[in-house]
């Protein structure tokens, strides 16, 4: 048992042995977590290569914090040790909880999870690391649905420190219990969320990069202008494009997308042209050289305009709407106050937390940008949260 578990009366004796189902960057860094507390991990994949790269990976990380003084030899010794590479599902027979971390496809998952109760015990928990699917549907998918929930780390895994929890309709309070307390002894931030497109995170960062967007696509901007806007001013430690190249417009895209249909297209959520292109022409970001910017050896990046008055235009802009989402989300019950600003400031190093940041502006500073956008704009993608007109109406604050 850590001593952070220990010293808030959680007991981890129920969630010794963990099976996770994919090996690549987050299934192998959810290991790490899980073995780094304590837990027997069985890491599994069909995949001889994808297993051989995982513990090729692990070593060298162990190595290096060694070598950076974090932990000992003796420490790298009991991590690694605490990892076995598994080739069938089978071999998760053992598992107390179970994380897949696999592709983004629904009827993978489905599939994945059917086979797998078959080899598990009843009270196994069997969770999805999804970042955005239904976890209702993924549970329905099993005989038992009560054991299933939605276990959402960030990457890296290991770094971050927010996890939202995600309970379906079926989830028992029992199984939700337990996963919040584990997770919570694995020294990680729980973020309760309610199964809604996106949850947390994913649905409340989406105008970080959607309202960039459009202030590009409405020629008010360059890409290095807003980025260095959303930094100086904003002190977000990137911009938005060069996060959607750091992440990779594809992956970036097809959250957006998703988010979008599963609100029934909500216009707050649409996608952008000058995305959906870039991902089609293959211009993904970093992992191809060639995003919203050129990686290629020796190209220089492009000089924003440090125009002050500009750059306080843009980040107004972006950051009431990121407020204006996170306020939704409390007004729709999808999580807590507290919950919303630990997710953005410790699963996506926000530099602060959205409400806190609304509480500081003002709220009537909030309404007011907003019907100011709306009165221009005519769209709905800029209508005020009924929250923040309340608020605003009543002279309250978040915090």
């Amino acid at each position: 048992m850590s001593p952070r578990a220990q010293s808030r009366g959680f007991s981890m004796a129920e969630i010794k042995n963990v099976g996770i189902i994919g090996s690549g960057t987050m299934g192998s860094g959810i290991a790490q977590v899980a073995a780094t507390a304590g837990c027997k991990v069985k890491l599994f994949d069909t995949r001889e290569e994808a297993l051989d790269k995982a513990k090729s990976s692990l070593f060298r990380i162990m190595d290096r914090l060694v070598e950076k003084g974090r932990i000992d030899t003796a420490e790298k010794n009991r991590i690694e040790g605490n990892i076995s590479y598994v080739h069938s599902l089978e071999d998760l027979s053992d598992s107390d909880l179970t994380i897949e971390a696999i592709i983004e496809n629904l009827e993978i998952k489905k599939k994945v999870f059917q086979e797998l109760e078959g080899y598990v015990s009843k009270k196994c928990i069997i969770a999805s690391n999804t970042s955005s699917l239904s976890i209702a549907s993924i549970a329905a998918s099993l005989e038992s649905p009560k054991r299933c929930i939605g276990i959402h780390f960030f990457n890296p895994a290991p770094l971050m420190r927010l996890v939202e929890v995600i309970p379906a309709v079926q989830t028992s309070e029992k199984t939700t219990k337990e996963v919040v307390e584990t997770i919570a002894g694995w020294k990680k931030t729980v973020a309760l969320a309610k199964d809604t497109p996106g949850f947390i995170v994913n649905r409340v960062a989406r105008p970080f990069y959607g309202e960039s967007l459009r202030i590009y696509e409405e020629g008010i901007a360059d890409f290095a202008t807003i980025d260095w806007a959303l930094r100086s001013l904003g002190g977000f430690r990137m911009g938005p494009f060069e996060l959607m190249d750091f992440i990779g417009n594809d992956v970036n895209y097809t959250v957006t997308e998703t988010v979008f249909k599963e609100f029934y297209y909500d216009p707050r959520y649409k996608p952008s042209f000058t995305q959906k292109r870039l991902s089609e022409a293959g211009y993904l970001g970093r992992k191809t050289g060639k995003g919203y910017y050129d990686y290629k050896e020796g190209i220089e990046k492009p000089q924003p305009k440090e125009d002050v008055a500009l750059a306080q235009k843009i980040f107004d802009r972006v950051l009431v709407m990121l407020i204006n989402e996170a306020a939704d989300a409390l007004f729709l019950n999808i999580a807590s106050a507290e919950d919303i600003d630990n997710a953005m400031t410790k699963g996506v190093n926000y530099p602060k937390g959205l409400l806190a940041w609304a509480d500081e502006k003002g709220i009537d500073w909030c309404v007011e940008k907003l019907d100011g956008l709306y009165d221009e704009y005519r769209e709905d993608r800029y209508r005020c949260s009924p929250l923040l007109r309340r608020m605003n109406k009543e002279n309250r604050t978040f915090f």
